[in-house]
């Protein structure tokens, strides 16, 4: 899945140990888009290779490639939405509508005509 709009945050990257003992890093950023009604969505970028490699600061336009994933864990459901792509970029502009024209229509009816063997009951 992809989503294009701007970085409005940038949080702190989080780290720890495994249980196997490997050293790991997160990062999560929040995008909003530029629809009419502006989504905002977190997404995180995992592993410090990928971290440096994407270095996704605040301000910029990108186009985020992801993936969701669900857990569970005490119960509850919790969503990831982990990047493994970042096109940066500013976002295409809105299709524009072509102009309405006041020209009649080609094949225009003329209603005007009143006959009453025309007339409907409704």
């Amino acid at each position: 899945m992809e989503i294009t709009g701007k970085i409005i945050a940038v949080l702190p990257e989080r780290g720890g140990i495994s249980k196997t003992g490997n050293e790991w890093k997160t990062q999560e950023y929040v995008i909003e888009t530029h629809e009419q009604y502006p989504r905002k969505v977190c997404f995180n970028v995992f592993g410090a290779d990928k971290i440096a490699q994407f270095n996704i600061q605040a301000g910029e336009e990108m186009t985020v490639s992801f993936d969701i994933n669900a857990r569970e864990y005490n119960g509850r459901w919790y969503n990831d939405i982990r990047a493994w792509r970042v096109e940066r970029g500013v976002a295409p502009a809105p299709a524009e509508f072509a102009p309405a024209t006041n020209a009649p229509a080609a094949n225009a009816v003329d209603f005007s005509s009143q006959s009453e063997a025309d007339d409907l009951p409704f």
